[in-house]
């Protein structure tokens, strides 16, 4: 009887809760019964379930296949290579930010590091497209200076630059929010007896904030290395950045699913991939 009644006096609430638990299970739960064509030769047109068993024939199929590895040893060093700029230059802005005292100059900063953040990834490709493109911004200033042009999109050993830089700027102050709000819990007495014992900046950075927000940064530094193998975060912007030259350094696994599943048709072999992505 007490839970018929909380149930009737909070009925909105559950309502409410409908709307997500609602939308889980139909994008979330239920597809998840499409992975048993990984295990099944399936055609398209045809059901998931009716044709015939394959077993593990396509993860092996994977495993021995060379522009699967190459697609994994491109999702793993992109992570790993932006994570290793992106991570310490963002908690290195936080403490930059915290140590500003005028409010208005912290705010319009706050305020034009995050703007990136909200831009469409396909707006931000179309700007990096034509950054680097033969006849823009990058190659003419190259040119004023003696440089010769360079088609830096289509060049493999470029494309690991322009997609961490372009990421560092797109993330770097929105990444920064965690850090501020895990700094603005600090006490300032912390800060006021350690300048009365002469404490400079840096000491103060080094000794009091740094360890004061050390939970927040391993907490998100533990959740950045879960990611590093996922690459369905990435998906749209490598997608709309590289081409079949680049292949060898920008072809991830979530572009290789695609192109594998989409572009060729090989449904069972590309969510065979898919599924080894996701474990």
């Amino acid at each position: 009887m007490g839970l018929m009644k909380h149930l009737k006096q909070n009925w909105q609430l559950y309502f409410f809760m409908l709307v997500p638990i609602i939308y889980y299970i139909i994008f979330r739960y239920v597809p998840m019964a499409g992975n048993i064509i990984a295990f099944r030769r399936y055609r398209a047109g045809s059901s998931i379930f009716g044709d015939e068993w394959s077993g593990f024939k396509y993860f092996k199929q994977f495993i021995n296949d060379q522009s699967f590895w190459r697609a994994f040893r491109n999702t793993l060093s992109l992570n790993v290579v932006y994570l290793l700029f992106r991570f310490p230059m963002t908690l290195i802005f936080a403490l930059l930010l915290n140590e500003i005292k005028n409010l208005q100059w912290k705010k319009f900063v706050q305020t034009v590091s995050y703007l990136p953040h909200f831009i469409s990834v396909v707006i931000v490709t179309g700007m990096i497209r034509e950054l680097v493109s033969a006849s823009g911004p990058l190659n003419r200033l190259i040119a004023y200076f003696g440089g010769e042009t360079t088609y830096f999109i289509a060049l493999p050993q470029w494309f690991m630059t322009i997609f961490v830089v372009s990421g560092i700027w797109q993330s770097l102050g929105w990444g920064t929010i965690l850090y501020l709000a895990a700094m603005s819990n600090i006490s300032p007495n912390l800060y006021e007896a350690a300048e009365i014992d002469g404490a400079n900046h840096f000491q103060r950075v080094w000794h009091i904030t740094i360890p004061s927000i050390l939970p927040t940064i391993t907490t998100l530094l533990i959740l950045d290395v879960g990611g590093l193998v996922g690459s369905s975060m990435a998906f749209e912007k490598v997608y709309l950045l590289y081409n079949p030259m680049i292949y060898e350094t920008a072809d991830i696994i979530s572009t290789y699913v695609f192109r594998m599943g989409l572009d060729s048709g090989n449904y069972s072999y590309a969510t065979a991939v898919g599924l080894f992505e996701g474990l």
